[in-house]
């Protein structure tokens, strides 16, 4: 079982515990279930939201052991990206993902080569929203 499905699975007995209505535990089980790439996709606002949020979540915070020599793949783009901002544009109904990359520790493309299936997932949440889903790297806008 998968993350996505097995945090659903987690998520039920906590929000049973504390009160939740099995409506409203559906809905949040569901888009836990349905935030993984490979095995997920929008079913509704609040899962799109929850997709928006998981794939922007890449910066350097997220990596624990900063021995570099130890890096694996993930470890090295997250740490490269020094600032990471998702600002939501209520005017301009469009989410935006603005990264700051270090290339001299990894270059773009590698954060391409992870991060592709995650940022479509992004795009297609957004426009499930009726949003625009915009990235933006080292000041160049990509989507």
């Amino acid at each position: 079982m998968g993350h996505a499905h097995m945090g659903a699975m987690l998520a039920y007995n906590i929000l049973k515990d504390m009160g939740m209505d099995v409506e409203d535990r559906a809905e949040i089980m569901m888009a836990i279930g349905n935030h993984d790439e490979k095995t997920g996709t929008a079913v509704s606002d609040i899962s799109a939201a929850l997709i928006l949020a998981d794939k922007s979540d890449v910066n350097r915070d997220r990596v624990i052991n900063t021995n570099m020599s130890t890096f694996d793949k993930h470890d090295k783009v997250n740490y490269a990206v020094t600032d990471s901002d998702f600002v939501i544009s209520k005017e301009e109904r469009k989410v935006v993902l603005n990264l700051t990359i270090d290339t001299e520790i990894s270059p773009v493309l590698d954060y391409f080569e992870i991060f592709m299936d995650r940022t479509m997932m992004s795009k297609h949440a957004a426009k499930y929203l009726n949003i625009w889903f915009e990235l933006i790297i080292n000041d160049t806008k990509l989507l």
